[in-house]
């Protein structure tokens, strides 16, 4: 079950693609915008995580720091983040950790094949802590104004 708004987000920690190790705890009294994706270097995943990147300077001035999860590896996020220059962590949550206590792990179907995976999904997280607004309809190429809206 998704995280509803109002509802403390849950918490969490992992380390991004330097290494560094991130907790939700350390962003109190800031906004986070925590958005899963399915996986690096992918039409989609690529169209969304650059345009984070084009928009971190007004996201920036709204208080909001942008966290992306995916449970690809350290190596793989590295990979990422350095060809698309991404100024932003990314997640590392192999174990599914955080795409399970946020709900995004699903069953999923393409070509009327059913696997699970990771859904694309936004929690934006106000500065105490709670959910303030989930988005379940992301449009990768405006995500940024998804959230300044």
């Amino acid at each position: 079950m998704l995280p509803e708004p109002g509802t403390p987000a849950p918490d969490f920690e992992a380390v991004d693609q330097n290494g560094t190790l991130i907790r939700l705890q350390d962003f109190r009294g800031r906004k986070v915008a925590l958005y899963f994706y399915p996986k690096d270097d992918t039409s989609g995943c690529t169209a969304q995580a650059c345009d984070l990147r084009d928009h971190r300077t007004e996201l920036a001035e709204a208080g909001v720091q942008v966290l992306g999860v995916s449970i690809d590896s350290q190596k793989s996020h590295q990979k990422f983040a350095q060809k698309y220059e991404l100024n932003f962590p990314l997640l590392v949550d192999e174990d599914k950790k955080i795409v399970e206590a946020y709900g995004v792990w699903q069953e999923k179907s393409m070509y009327g094949r059913k696997y699970m995976g990771t859904m694309r999904y936004t929690f934006l997280i106000d500065e105490q802590g709670r959910i303030e607004r989930v988005i379940t309809k992301v449009d990768t190429k405006n995500h940024a104004a998804q959230l300044l809206g």
